[in-house]
C-alpha cells in the first residue's frame, strides 16, 4: 500500500489482520495526535512529515506487532520534533507508551558513526535502552529502513552519510537480532546508494544468466518439490536469487568475478514438523551432492536469537551450487521477526511460538560480555564482533556445546569456557590432535584445552584471538601484569606534563583528570599514561583545557535564539539561566514577550496545560560572547590565598565575575555563591572541571533558583 495514502482505517485494518482485539480506539487517539502534532511539516521530498510515522507503523504490523508498539512509531518523532511532551503522551496513552517513545528519541539523538570514544559509549547507551525494552529498538529499525526506502530526497552527502551508518550498525543489528529480511533490505538500500555502479552491473548479469540459462529457480523448485512429493513430505518451497549486495559481498570476499560465483540462488522449504526437516535434507542430500563444509544444524544448536534452521549447500551435474534452507514454518515465523516475535500477535492473543527468545535474556546475555570492558575502543570492538560475526558450535571433551564467532580460534574457546583456563592456556588438541593456538576452529569439532601452573597470556595473544572477550581478558591480565612498572612511570610522565603549565600534579588532580577521562581512579590513568595508552597532554588538557574563545566572528547576544517570531522579544529565565549549547523552551507572556528555559527546568511544569504558550527554541550555532550569567554554588578551604587563587584560575579560563555572595563563613571553611559571565554550557562545564582540580575547593556545583519569578533580561 501506498504510505501516502494509508489513512487511520487503513492502519487498523492492517492491525486487525491478525489482532482482532485491538484497543482501535486508542490507535485512532494517537493517530489522529500525531496528525495534530506533525501538521505544517513536510519532509525533504515536499509530503507531509506525518507521512512518516505512519509508514513506519505500517511496516510494525507486517511483523504483527502489539498495539503499544504501533501507537509509539506513530508518535515516535513527537516529543523531539513537536511541542509534545512527555507528561502529555503519558496522560493520553499510558506510562508503557511515553516510555517507549521517549527511548525512541534518545536512540534518534545518539550520534553512532561519530569518533570511536564517542560511538562506544553512545553504544553503550544504545544497548541500555535496548534492555529496558526491546521494542525502542524495533521501532528504530522500521524508522530507518522507512527512511533508507525515501532516501533519495536527500542531499546526495547526506544519503552517503546514512548509507554508510545503516550498513555499519544499522544493518548487522537487525541481522543479530534475527530480522534477515530486514538486514537484506537495509544492506542493498545502502548499496545502491553507496555503490549504484556496482549494484547494477550485478543485476545485468542476473538477467544476462537468466536469458542464457533460462529460469534456474523455477527449474530447481520444480525439481525439489517432484523429490519431496515422492518422500511424502508436505512442504512449501520458495526459490529467489540472492540481493545483490549479498552477491557483491561474496565477490569481494572470494575475489571472484561473477561468472565464477556458483551459490547465487537460494532456495527455502518449510515443512510441518521438525522430523520433516531432517526426512528433508536426507531428500536433498539423496538427490544432489552436498558441498563438504557448508551444512549447519542450527535446529539442533539454535542461534542465540532464537533462530533455527538447517542450511546446505549441494551442486548438480553442472556443478552449479545451490544453498538451501530448512526449517518448520513456526522456525519461520522467528526466522522472519527474530526477537520481535516475542511480541507478535494472532487473533487477539501474543502469539505462542516455542521458538521465540525472551528478549530480556537475549539482551542480557549481549550486555553482560560488554560489562566488563573498560576502554572504550576495547568495548566498540568487542560489539562490532559480537553483533556483526556468525557462529560455529565446537565441543567441549564433556560434550558441552560452545558457540563462537567464525574465525574463532582455541584462544577464543579457553576464553569462553572461563578466564582463568584461558589465562593458564598452553596449547589444545582438536579432534584429537595438538594443533598451533591460532588455528581457526570449524563447526562441531571437538576441542580439548591444554593448561599449565604459572602460564599468564602473552602479548602475542591479541594478534590470535578474536572475541571481544577473550581480547579484554588479555589485555585486563597484560595490563595487571606491569601495571606498578607504569604507574610509577606514569606520575613521572603526569609530574613533568603539568609542571610545563605552571600546575602541580596533585592527587585531586589527578583524580579529577582519572574522571574527565572516565577511568576508574588515579592509578588507572597512571597506568595508561605510563603504557603510552594515552598521552600527557591529553590528561592536562582534560583538567585545564584551553578555554580561549574560538575565532571567527561572534553571535549577537540580543539574536542568540532561533525560533522567534520577527521583532519578538526574548528574556532568560532566571530559575534556570539556560547557556547556550542547552537544549531551551520558549514560554510567552502578553506585552513581555518570552521567557527562554531549560528544557529540564522545573518551573516548566507550571505551563503544561498551556500549550499555546511553548515555543520550540534553540540556540544560534557559532561563537557566543562570555555574556550569559550563571552562578556556581561552591564550598572552599578558610586558608590564605584560597579565593585569590580561585579568581584567578576563573580569570585564566576566560570567564568573568560579576558577583560574590558568601552563604557560610566557618573557621575551616567558606561557602559563598560566584556570578560569572560564560559563554555557552561547554564553558562551565571546563571551568567547572578546572576548579575541582583546585585541593582546596572541597565541593562545587551549578546554582539553580527553582523559586525565582521574575527574568533576568
Amino acid at each position: 500500500m501506498d504510505t501516502t495514502e494509508i489513512t487511520a482505517d487503513d492502519l487498523v485494518a492492517l492491525v486487525r489482520r491478525y489482532n482482532p482485539k485491538t484497543n482501535e480506539k486508542q490507535i485512532r487517539a494517537a493517530y489522529d495526535y500525531g496528525a495534530e502534532m506533525h501538521d505544517g511539516q513536510f519532509r525533504h521530498s515536499g509530503e507531509a512529515y506525518f507521512t512518516h510515522p505512519v509508514a513506519v507503523a505500517a511496516i510494525l504490523t507486517e511483523q504483527q506487532l502489539d498495539d503499544a508498539t504501533i501507537i509509539t512509531a506513530l508518535l515516535h518523532d513527537t516529543i523531539e520534533d513537536t511541542p509534545a511532551s512527555y507528561t502529555e503522551v503519558e496522560k493520553l496513552f499510558g506510562a508503557e507508551v511515553a516510555e517507549l517513545v521517549d527511548g525512541v528519541t534518545k536512540l534518534t539523538n545518539l550520534q553512532l558513526n561519530s569518533t570511536e570514544t564517542k560511538q562506544a559509549e553512545n553504544f553503550r547507551k544504545l544497548f541500555m535502552a535496548m534492555s529496558k525494552d526491546l521494542r525502542v529498538i524495533l521501532v528504530k529499525l522500521a524508522d530507518r529502513l522507512h527512511n533508507m526506502r525515501t532516501i533519495k530526497a536527500m542531499r546526495p552527502e547526506k544519503q552517503a552519510q546514512k548509507a554508510r551508518e545503516t550498513m555499519d550498525i544499522y544493518a548487522p543489528l537487525a541481522g543479530r537480532m534475527g530480522m534477515q529480511w530486514m538486514r537484506e533490505e537495509l544492506e542493498d538500500l545502502s548499496f545502491r546508494v553507496l555503490n549504484p555502479e556496482g549494484r547494477a552491473s550485478i543485476i545485468r548479469r542476473f538477467i544476462t544468466l537468466q536469458r542464457e540459462a533460462g529460469d534456474v529457480i523455477q527449474r530447481i523448485t520444480g525439481d525439489m518439490r517432484h523429490e519431496l512429493e515422492e518422500a511424502g513430505i508436505e512442504a512449501e518451497l520458495f526459490g529467489r536469487a540472492k540481493k545483490p549486495y549479498s552477491v557483491w559481498r561474496k565477490m569481494q570476499e572470494k575475489e571472484l568475478s561473477f561468472s565464477r560465483l556458483s551459490d547465487i540462488y537460494g532456495f527455502r522449504i518449510l515443512t510441518a514438523s521438525e522430523e520433516d526437516c531432517y526426512r528433508a535434507l536426507g531428500v536433498i542430500h539423496g538427490r544432489w551432492r552436498a558441498v563438504p563444509g557448508r551444512f549447519k544444524d542450527y535446529i539442533s544448536q539454535p542461534k542465540s536469537n532464537g533462530y533455527r534452521s538447517i542450511h546446505t549447500t549441494v551442486s548438480g551435474r553442472d556443478g552449479k551450487r545451490v544453498e538451501v534452507q530448512i526449517r518448520t514454518r513456526q522456525m519461520h515465523d522467528v526466522a522472519e521477526t527474530g526477537v520481535a516475535a516475542h511480541w507478535s500477535y494472532r487473533d487477539g492473543k501474543r502469539s505462542k511460538n516455542p521458538f521465540a527468545v525472551d528478549p530480556a535474556k537475549w539482551i542480557s546475555q549481549l550486555n553482560e560480555q560488554f560489562d566488563a570492558e573498560e576502554n572504550h575502543e576495547d568495548f566498540l570492538e568487542a560489539v562490532k564482533l559480537e553483533m556483526y560475526a556468525d557462529q560455529v558450535f565446537c565441543f567441549t571433551p564433556k560434550g558441552d556445546v560452545v558457540k563462537l564467532p567464525r574465525g574463532a580460534t582455541p584462544i577464543d574457546f579457553a576464553y569462553a569456557i572461563h578466564t582463568r583456563i584461558g589465562n593458564s592456556c598452553v596449547g589444545a588438541k582438536v579432534d584429537g590432535m595438538r594443533v598451533p593456538l591460532w588455528t581457526r576452529v570449524k563447526n562441531g569439532q571437538s576441542i580439548e584445552i591444554i593448561r599449565a601452573q604459572g602460564q599468564t597470556p602473552q602479548a602475542t595473544w591479541l594478534d590470535i584471538a578474536t572475541t571481544g572477550k577473550a581480547k579484554s581478558a588479555i589485555r585486563r591480565s597484560l595490563r595487571e601484569e606491569d601495571r606498578a612498572r607504569f604507574v610509577k612511570l606514569g606520575r613521572e610522565l603526569a609530574r613533568s606534563a603539568f609542571a610545563q603549565v605552571g600546575k602541580r600534579a596533585t592527587e585531586k588532580a589527578l583524580r579529577t583528570a582519572a574522571k574527565s577521562l572516565r577511568f576508574v581512579g588515579a592509578d588507572d590513568l597512571l597506568a595508561r599514561l605510563g603504557s603510552s595508552e594515552i598521552t600527557g597532554r591529553q590528561v592536562v588538557q582534560s583538567v585545564y583545557a584551553d578555554l580561549a574563545p574560538k575565532q571567527g566572528a561572534e553571535v549577537d547576544a540580543t539574536r542568540s535564539v532561533v525560533g522567534l517570531e520577527p521583532g519578538q522579544s526574548f528574556a532568560r529565565a532566571s530559575c534556570c539561566t539556560p547557556l547556550p549549547g542547552e537544549r531551551i523552551i520558549g514560554i510567552t507572556f502578553k506585552g513581555e514577550g518570552v521567557t527562554v528555559h531549560a528544557i529540564d527546568c522545573e518551573r516548566l511544569a507550571e505551563y503544561e496545560d498551556q500549550p499555546e504558550r511553548w515555543i520550540d527554541l534553540r540556540w544560534h550555532e557559532g561563537n557566543h560572547p562570555a555574556v550569559y550569567g550563571t552562578v556556581l554554588d561552591l564550598t572552599m578551604g578558610n586558608g590564605a590565598g584560597v579565593l585569590g587563587r580561585i579568581c584567578t584560575l576563573i580569570g585564566e579560563a576566560s570567564a568573568n565575575i560579576s558577583d560574590l555572595e558568601f552563604l557560610e563563613r566557618k573557621p575551616d571553611f567558606y561557602r559563598l555563591l560566584i556570578n560569572l559571565d560564560l559563554r555557552d554550557v561547554a564553558h562551565l562545564h571546563s571551568l567547572m572541571l578546572t576548579l575541582e582540580a583546585e585541593s582546596d575547593i572541597a565541593a562545587i556545583s551549578r546554582y539553580r533558583k527553582v523559586d525565582a519569578i521574575s527574568p533576568s533580561r
